[in-house]
């Protein structure tokens, strides 16, 4: 399950083994309690093995806590309503990915993810640099020794964006899409304007597939998320996939299409 990003997970460990000592418990009989091994949790707590969601959790039960880690985690690292897809994203073997406006967070680079931040003028300095550092620490999924397949497809207004002192920034950005784009497991798929209405208009989605093969989607709004999950839901989240995958360019080509994109910005 997904990883807490450090330094967060250094701070909640600490906490979680000072709770297991003031309540006198072994690693092994707090392990029964969390639904680990002993072993698990010495690597835990040794810092040899990551602090996941459903470690937490397991805390939270063993130690009678009322969610308090949880919440933890929920209010400094990230807020509770994504906690549930970043589980999701985390332990994905495929990930579908649709924007219409913007690139996909896991395709971002550092200063275009900040210029998307600064968007909103209620986030402090210090605020929209966690979130970016978030969002960093997010796109190793893409990175680490057992990547999922990753299909994104993106509106190709989303490539024309610009605006003063943008220019620069949307062509470095565009040629890490390349760069992304030509990995064996990432595919990206660009829907050319020439296309004109398409289904996936009504908003940005994401879904992933588990090992097991069950699908979780997720839904961004203005007030941030939502999981779904259920059956019927998912299925229609499939369907919506299916209609922007087949408006969308083949690889090559969209990859043809984006380095075209990158020369016309251009840096500034």
């Amino acid at each position: 399950m997904a990883d807490v990003p450090s330094p967060l997970a250094a701070f909640v460990v600490g906490e979680i083994r000072r709770a297991r000592g003031a309540a006198g418990m072994t690693q092994e009989a707090f392990g029964r309690g969390a639904g680990f091994s002993a072993s698990h949790v010495s690597a835990v707590e040794g810092g040899t093995r990551a602090l996941t969601m459903d470690f937490i959790k397991g805390a939270d039960r063993a130690l009678r806590t009322g969610g308090l880690f949880e919440r933890l985690v929920a209010s400094v690292g990230a807020p509770s309503w994504f906690l549930p897809w970043l589980d999701a994203e985390r332990s994905a073997r495929q990930l579908r990915l649709f924007e219409p406006l913007l690139i996909p967070g896991l395709l971002q680079t550092e200063n275009y993810a900040r210029v998307v931040m600064r968007l909103n003028d209620l986030m402090s300095a210090a605020e929209v640099d966690q979130q970016v550092s978030a969002r960093m620490e997010r796109q190793r999924v893409l990175t680490g020794e057992n990547p999922p397949q990753m299909v994104a497809v993106l509106d190709e207004s989303a490539l024309r964006r610009t605006g003063d002192g943008f220019g620069g920034i949307m062509a470095e950005q565009v040629a890490h899409l390349v760069t992304m784009a030509e990995l064996p497991h990432v595919h990206v798929h660009v829907i050319p304007a020439t296309t004109g209405l398409h289904i996936g208009l009504s908003g940005p989605f994401a879904l992933a597939r588990s090992a097991d093969g069950g699908w979780v989607g997720h839904l961004e709004n203005q007030l941030g998320g939502v999981v779904v999950d259920s059956k019927d839901d998912v299925a229609s989240l499939l369907a919506k996939w299916e209609g922007v995958r087949n408006e969308a360019l083949p690889r090559r080509q969209s990859i043809d299409l984006m380095k075209e994109m990158e020369s016309h910005h251009g840096p500034q």
